[in-house]
């Protein structure tokens, strides 16, 4: 599964709780390794801002949970995504399954005014 991780800055108290939190930020994440199971696509910061994306896929959501926990002075979001063909490749079959069925409530409502008019 592939998900679009973003992370923002917690809101911290003085300058110097930032400056604490940022020295244990990189503290905390500058040993970090990547799991086998996570595939990076892309990692990039916020130009001028203390936050992030990171694409990547995993086949399992507690590596991502995991990874979303190890660093509390932020707040992430781990949300699935898919390709956009891939979306619109199942978005067409749902408006067809849809159409397919305003067709048989059609055809069910001409056969019941046929019988009603027999």
């Amino acid at each position: 599964m592939q998900y679009m991780i973003t992370w923002n800055e917690r809101q911290q108290g003085s300058p110097i709780e930032y400056e604490n939190a940022q020295k244990r930020i990189l503290e905390v994440f500058s040993p970090w390794k990547a799991p086998a199971n996570f595939k990076i696509h892309s990692f990039v910061i916020r130009v001028g801002d203390w936050g992030g994306y990171m694409l990547m896929e995993c086949d399992d959501p507690l590596e991502v949970h995991k990874f979303c926990s190890m660093l509390p002075a932020f707040t992430f979001e781990a949300r699935p995504v898919v390709p956009v063909a891939d979306a619109i490749r199942v978005e067409l079959e749902a408006m067809a399954y849809r159409d397919g069925l305003k067709m048989r409530e059609a055809s069910s409502a001409l056969t019941l005014i046929l019988i009603r008019t027999r």
